[in-house]
């Protein structure tokens, strides 16, 4: 009997892999209010975890203030560069993910995350977990499309060698978990927070990443 082709293991970077979200909330709560935006870190994981940061600071203007000419892209470098810094100092990888990519070492693997490649990289490095990856980064700022739009997903697969159906996206954010499911593809969200979130019809929920490899173990029978 033919054994099964590995699933194609597609990864979010933030909240996924590596324990950045509050580290991200944190920062976002300190420098939008500097341009006259205001915002919490619990603002932020309540309502915009995983979401493209300009669609952030569009949602703000639209409730608050319209920023001054140019002060986005400011904004922006000022937040870019007081999260690296965060993350080179204090990141670290889920708990239970080590093991979890250790025991999937069979399966094909990458990184597909809203975030700029510059940052998942440094996620990466942050933590000694790019040697699972094999330099298979997929930005949503270098292929010009965010999730929750599937397109990335799919722009990742084909990527990769492989059709929709042969991938497991693996996100713990509604909008990744919403792209995955309108690519075709499987889903396990890793849900965090399962007493305030419930995981969509369709999506496999975990709540550990120590549940990962038996849980794709299952999707490759």
């Amino acid at each position: 009997m033919k054994p099964a082709t590995p699933l194609c293991l597609l990864f979010d970077c933030d909240g996924t892999l590596v324990d950045s979200e509050i580290l991200l909330a944190e920062v976002m709560g300190d420098i939008l209010p500097e341009f006259g935006l205001p915002f919490s870190a619990r603002q932020y994981m309540d309502e915009f975890r995983g979401v493209r940061f300009q669609t952030i600071v569009q949602t703000l203007e639209k409730r608050f203030q319209t920023l001054a000419e140019d002060a986005f892209s400011q904004l922006e470098a000022g937040m870019r560069a007081r999260m690296e810094a965060r993350m080179r100092a204090e990141l670290v990888a889920i708990p239970g993910m080590v093991a979890a990519l250790e025991q999937l070492s069979s399966h094909p693997k990458a990184v597909v995350s809203n975030g700029p490649e510059r940052k998942i990289r440094c996620a990466l490095e942050s933590t000694e977990l790019g040697h699972h990856f094999a330099d298979k980064l997929f930005s949503a700022y270098t292929l010009n499309v965010w999730k929750p739009d599937p397109e990335l997903y799919r722009k990742a697969a084909a990527a990769m060698g492989h059709v929709p159906q042969q991938c497991v996206v693996i996100d713990d954010a509604a909008v990744g978990v919403e792209a995955g499911l309108a690519a075709g593809m499987h889903v396990i969200h890793l849900n965090h927070f399962p007493n305030e979130e419930l995981t969509p019809e369709g999506a496999i929920g975990i709540h550990h990443a120590s549940e990962l490899p038996s849980a794709i173990a299952r999707l490759n029978l």
